[in-house]
């Protein structure tokens, strides 16, 4: 028997065309003999397609409302933020991914870290600055330079800028802003690039794959261009000590639970060369990219879990999560269970 499952991808972020890759990904490694299909368009007007037809938002809701799961392969605002977690829960939909408490609150990078922090979690100092707010003298003299310069809500790096001059700031801020008035100002860390995927089994067990290390090829940092352009290379796993990995591997499930994640989650860390060894936690992502280049499959691959495998995992941790089942036509919302 089969089971209906919808793919939800697009949207109307600036991560429109890397939502419609891991929307790719994810269907080719689909087992069509497992799952009956329906592919969920939002295109990046705001128009709904269903298995590439136009259709009106009250027949396209009244399909998604048909399925028995939904995959949002959504990044960025207005998908990976909570909004269609949201939508999702008032519709009485399981869906794969986090809810909309971890959604929002992984999207907002201010918002992490001060959760992040409040677990005990080592995070870069930093200021978040809202529209019409500039750097104070102060901030100057407690941030160093290098500071990174980023939208506050936006994923894939747009519009993060790195600033090795104050005299730069101005125009670093009017850029992040072309894509989030709220913007985070940080001192840029110093150290390796390790990124951890933690992924949670329909049984409860959160369990955090093998660290991978960026290695930037050019003389820039992890933008969007070395991510989607081949600007980088993974290596996988990282060349660490036991020790280490099993630090980085701590930390990545606590920051998974100080954010209330469900699901999965990747957490970027930099890993200093000197100074006090605790790992910085750089970003969390609640919907990594699900390419086939993408971080998180490559870590779980490496792991010996194949693209196909990782997917049926989320997808029966989605179906067995009592949090989002139906109840009469409403999310159920009196039967929490918890996991973990």
């Amino acid at each position: 028997m089969t089971t209906r499952l919808a793919v939800l991808y697009g949207g109307q972020s600036g991560e429109h065309e890397v939502s419609c890759r891991s929307a790719a990904s994810i269907l080719a490694n689909l087992d069509r003999e497992r799952y009956q299909v329906t592919e969920v368009l939002i295109d990046r007007d705001g128009g709904w397609h269903v298995d590439g037809r136009p259709m009106p938002l009250p027949q396209a809701l009244r399909v998604l409302r048909t399925q028995e799961v939904v995959f949002p392969a959504l990044h960025g605002p207005y998908g990976e933020d909570g909004t269609v977690a949201s939508l999702l829960e008032w519709l009485g939909v399981p869906y794969v991914g986090n809810g909309v408490f971890a959604s929002a609150a992984g999207m907002d990078k201010g918002v992490t870290k001060r959760l992040l922090a409040a677990e005990g979690l080592r995070v870069s100092p930093g200021v978040t600055l809202r529209a019409g707010e500039e750097l104070s003298p102060d901030d100057r003299r407690r941030l160093e330079l290098p500071v990174f310069v980023k939208p506050a809500r936006a994923g894939s790096s747009l519009g993060v800028v790195k600033v090795n001059d104050w005299a730069g700031v101005a125009a670093a801020l009017d850029e992040a802003r072309q894509v989030d008035p709220k913007v985070l100002v940080e001192q840029g860390a110093r150290g390796r690039e390790i990124d951890v995927a933690v992924l949670q089994h329909p049984d409860g067990r959160v369990q955090a794959g093998p660290p991978l290390e960026i290695r930037v090829t050019g003389a820039g940092f992890f933008d969007y261009d070395a991510k989607y352009d081949g600007g980088a290379v993974f290596q996988i796993p990282a060349p660490l000590d036991a020790a280490t990995t099993e630090v980085l591997q701590d930390r990545a499930i606590r920051a998974f639970h100080a954010l209330d994640c469900r699901g999965l989650l990747r957490v970027d860390f930099f890993l200093p060369t000197e100074g006090s060894p605790e790992p910085i936690v750089n970003e969390v992502n609640t919907f990594p990219g699900f390419t086939a280049a993408s971080q998180f499959p490559q870590i779980w691959q490496t792991a010996g879990l194949e693209f196909a495998t990782l997917i049926d995992i989320l997808i029966a941790g989605a179906l067995v999560d009592q949090d989002r089942v139906r109840y009469s036509g409403l999310p159920r919302q009196a039967r929490a269970v918890n996991l973990v």
